[in-house]
C-alpha cells in the first residue's frame, strides 16, 4: 500500500472538505484496508459525468488497496433524498428502482474494478430492521435537529409541505453507514447533513465514526447550475461518442479545468504543463479535445474516441453537415407551422422558449442560413435539414 502521507495527498485532489483530516491521516497510517462507502440511489436509468466525481475518488482509493463498497440505495430511493428540494420527491416503485441500478452497475464498472468493487444494496438491513427499528432509529433524532437541514428549513418558512418520511431519509443513510461499518463516507457538498448522520449514528452504536470526504458538485455544460438531466445541461455516461465529443468541445474554456481536476485521469502534473502551454499561447481548443478523447475512450474505446475526433473536424471545422443526419416528419393540422413548434417537435430543443432563445442567440439555422425571424412559419410540404447550435442537426418534412 503506498506511503500515508502520499496517499493523503493523492486522495485530497478536488476535494472540497475532509472532516476530520487529521482523523483520515491517522487512519491511513494504520495500513490496513480501509471500508469506503459511496451511496447512490437509482433514481434514473442513466448516469451522467457529474456522478462520475464520486466513483473517480472510489477507484482512487481501489487503487490505494481499500476495500470500496458502491451502496446501491434501492431502499432509499423509494424514499426520495429531499437534497436540495423545494417539493416532496415523488417515490419510485420497488420495479423501477431494481431496474435502474441494474443498469447502474453496468455503467460504474467502466471505471472501477469489478473484481475488486462490493456492492451493496441497502434494502438489505433495512428492510430486515422493519417497522419496530424504523420506530427505534426515529427516536435518535429530534424534528428541532431536522429542521437545522437548511432545505427543510427554507421549505418550512417558505410554507412548502414536508413529509414526514423525508425525516426519515438521512437517518436511514446514516443507518447504511453503521450496517457497513463504514471507515469513510464520500458524498457531494450537498450532503454534509446526511454525511455527518452516519457519524452520529455510529458513534452511538459504539463504532469508530467514518470520516466524510465532500466532492464539490460539477457544473453543467452551462458552466452555472450543477450537472442534472432534468435542466439538460449533461453528459451521460451513455451519450454516443459524436454526442459527447460535441458536449465537451462546448464547454468554456475556464470550465475545462474544472473538468480536468474532476473527471480526468491524468497525473496534476500533466494538466499543470497543459495550463502552462495556453497561458503561452496555445489553443485551449487542443487541450479541451485531448480531454473529450479521454472520456471517450474511457466509456466507449480509443477507436471510439478518434473517430468522433475526426467526425468532429468534418462537421464543424470543414462546416459539414454529418452524415448520420436524422430525418423525420413533423404532421401539422394547419398550413403551416411556427419555428420555434418545429424545432421542439424535431427534439432540436426541449421546449419553445428554448427554441426562442436559441434563435435570439443565432443558434438556429435552416440549411445553414441562420434565422433571425422568431415569428418566421414553415409551410407543409417542405423538406430542409434544420440545425441548434454546432452540434443538432434533423432533416425535417412537414407534413
Amino acid at each position: 500500500m503506498t506511503d500515508a502521507s502520499q496517499a493523503f495527498a493523492e486522495i485530497k485532489r478536488g476535494a472540497e472538505e475532509i472532516l476530520l483530516e487529521d482523523e483520515l491521516l491517522e487512519k491511513l497510517k494504520q495500513g490496513t484496508p480501509l471500508k469506503i462507502k459511496a451511496g447512490f440511489d437509482p433514481t434514473a436509468p442513466d448516469l451522467h459525468l457529474g456522478h462520475t466525481v464520486l466513483i473517480n475518488k472510489l477507484r482512487q482509493f481501489q487503487q490505494l488497496g481499500h476495500e470500496v463498497i458502491f451502496l446501491i440505495g434501492d431502499f432509499t430511493g423509494m424514499i426520495g433524498d429531499p437534497t436540495g428540494k423545494n417539493v416532496t420527491r415523488k417515490p419510485l416503485t420497488k420495479e423501477d428502482v431494481l431496474a435502474n441500478a441494474e443498469t447502474y452497475k453496468e455503467q460504474v464498472f467502466k471505471i472501477l474494478d469489478p473484481k475488486k468493487t462490493r456492492v451493496e444494496f441497502n434494502s438489505t438491513w433495512m428492510e430486515a430492521l422493519g417497522a419496530a427499528g424504523m420506530l427505534k432509529l426515529a427516536s435518535r433524532q429530534t424534528v428541532a435537529r431536522m429542521m437545522e437541514r437548511d432545505d427543510f428549513k427554507k421549505r418550512y418558512t417558505g410554507g412548502q409541505a414536508i413529509a414526514i418520511h423525508e425525516f426519515m431519509y438521512p437517518l436511514v443513510q446514516g443507518w447504511d453507514s453503521v450496517a457497513l461499518e463504514s471507515d469513510v463516507e464520500l458524498g457531494g457538498t450537498d450532503q454534509k447533513f446526511n454525511l455527518l448522520m452516519g457519524r452520529e449514528l455510529q458513534k452511538s452504536e459504539g463504532q469508530r465514526p467514518q470520516t466524510v470526504l465532500m466532492m464539490p458538485l460539477l457544473e453543467g455544460l452551462d458552466g452555472i447550475q450543477k450537472m442534472s438531466k432534468s435542466l439538460g445541461n449533461y453528459i451521460g455516461i451513455t451519450d454516443a461518442p459524436n454526442d459527447m465529443f460535441g458536449k465537451v468541445m462546448s464547454i468554456s474554456d475556464d470550465l475545462m479545468w474544472r473538468y480536468y481536476q474532476l473527471l480526468s485521469f491524468k497525473p496534476l502534473e500533466q494538466i499543470e504543463q497543459y495550463q502552462k502551454q495556453v497561458n503561452e499561447g496555445a489553443n485551449p481548443r487542443d487541450i479541451k479535445i485531448e480531454l473529450a478523447k479521454e472520456l471517450i475512450a474511457r466509456f466507449h474505446d480509443e477507436a471510439a474516441a478518434e473517430a468522433a475526433h475526426q467526425e468532429f473536424n468534418n462537421r464543424f471545422q470543414k462546416g459539414a453537415i454529418p452524415d448520420d443526419i436524422k430525418e423525420l416528419d413533423v404532421v401539422i393540422e394547419s398550413d403551416e407551422i411556427a419555428i420555434a413548434n418545429l424545432l421542439k417537435e424535431a427534439g432540436l430543443v426541449a421546449s419553445t422558449s428554448e427554441a426562442m432563445r436559441m434563435i435570439k442567440q443565432g443558434a438556429a439555422k435552416i440549411e445553414g442560413e441562420k434565422v433571425t425571424d422568431n415569428k418566421l412559419a414553415i409551410a407543409a410540404g417542405t423538406t430542409a435539414v434544420y440545425q441548434v447550435g454546432k452540434r443538432k442537426f434533423a432533416k425535417v418534412t412537414v407534413k
